[in-house]
Order: C-alpha cells, then structure tokens, then sequence
C-alpha cells in the first residue's frame, strides 16, 4: 500500500506513504480513490498528509521514465481520477502540508477545503513546464478553483517553488503551524467543519465548485488526449529521463 487510511473518531486521516517523496504513481492514485469514498461512507470529514517531512512530491517521475509510453497512458488518466476525487469529495477535507508540495503534491492541497502548512516545511510550487510537460485539465481546473486565474500564469510558467511564508502571502496555503502542530491543527479544523449540517455542505460545496467541474466535463477528454500525446513523445520522455538523472539520481 503506498497510502494509509485512519479513523480518529469522526476524522478520517488519509496519509500519503509512497517512497521518499511520497510521490504519485498508478497505484498510489488508485488506491487514493479507494480509500476517499471509504472516508466518505465513513467519517464526517477528513484529513489528507503525507508520511514524515514531506507532504507530496508531485509526480513519480521514476515510474514514468521506467515505463515509458506505455505507463504514461496509464497514469495520465489515474491521476486526473486521484484529483477529481479529492475535489468531488463531499464532506470537508484539510490538508496538512506538512512539507514540500510540489507540482501534483500543490494541486492534492489546492483540491481540498483549507491547508494547513508547516512552518519552514519545504518549497511549494508547480514546476511541470521546468520538467517539460503540461497539466491535465483537471489539475489547472483545481488550481484555478483554488487561486483564481490571474495569479496562475506567473505561478505555472515560473516554475517556481516558494518558501511556505512567501506561499502564505500568495495565497498558496491558508494559515501555518509549527511542524509539530501541523496536523493536529488540520484535524481540529476538520472536526469542526465536520460538525456543519453535512447535506447543506455537500451541496454549498457542489455549487461553488460546479463551474470547474462543467469545464472538465466538458473538456477533459479532448484534452487529455493532446496531455497525453505530449506525455509520450519522445521529446518529452528524454526531458522527463534527463531530469530524473540529473536531479532525481544525483
């Protein structure tokens, strides 16, 4: 298992536990899906973090220059699975970013209710195009739900990580904590979120979140075809391989 789900009282606590980075492959996206609509046949709300330092990586860039083409036809449709599901999640969901979150690790926070970050815990930004490759749909959606549309290009083309104070004035994360604090902060706020009338919530939630979720509806498969197709080349398959070596595998 490359994700584990715990019960504490009404709060679900669903902890990221993939690798050093806690970083998304096939299977940790799979099994991310999985585990929220347990969470929410189960708990009144939930908590997403990640093991140890580090909340989540982004992509898992090993598997993908393992794999190739054919693991990316794979993935690429799992992990837009793994980011609708937390952003389709009815019930309140913080996130304890309890490190770096970086390129898909920012986009699981962006997906829930409210973020929680650790003090001096890491760098937090999106810097896919550095690596060469696009966001799906899904993702940029989600980021824009989150942040709204005007700060975005200066953030994705950027590729810039920021510190977690400078995260704050951005508007990246919504408060921070000392590290030690960081998730037992994200649960207070959970549980209480988790005490609004749940059905008056899901449905508030549905509405604000509705325009995003037309516009992957009504695009994401003709986009993520074109993600896809851009995933695969050989052009980017040799960025994605010198990234891994130079900086991955260094």
């Amino acid at each position: 298992m490359t994700t584990h789900l715990a019960f504490d009282g009404d709060v679900a606590v669903l902890t990221l536990e993939h690798g050093r980075g806690n970083a998304l492959d096939t299977a940790t996206c799979r099994e991310l899906v999985y585990q929220l609509e347990e969470a929410a046949d189960r708990a009144k709300a939930a908590v997403l973090t990640g093991a140890g330092s580090l909340f989540c990586a982004g992509v898992d860039l090993l598997s993908v220059d393992a794999g190739g083409a054919g693991y990316v036809s794979e993935f690429l449709p799992a992990l837009s699975d793994a980011f609708l599901a937390l952003f389709g999640f009815p019930k309140p969901l913080v996130a304890a970013v309890n490190g770096h979150a970086i390129a898909g690790g920012l986009v699981l926070a962006a997906a829930c209710d409210h973020r929680v970050a650790a003090a001096g815990g890491g760098r937090i930004g999106v810097p896919e195009l550095l690596v060469g490759v696009p966001f799906p749909l899904a993702a940029l959606e989600i980021l824009r739900c989150a942040y709204g549309t005007t700060p975005l290009p200066a953030l994705i083309y950027s590729g810039a990580t920021l510190t977690v104070d400078d995260a704050l004035a951005r508007g990246l994360v919504d408060e921070v904590a000392a590290p030690e604090e960081v998730l037992g902060r994200a649960r207070e706020l959970t549980a209480r979120l988790g005490e609004l009338p749940a059905e008056a919530f899901a449905h508030t939630k549905a509405q604000l979140r509705q325009p995003y979720h037309e516009r992957i509806a009504e695009n994401r498969a003709s986009d993520d075809g074109h993600v896809e197709r851009m995933w695969r080349s050989d052009a980017t398959l040799a960025a994605v391989k010198s990234y891994v070596d130079r900086v991955l595998k260094s």
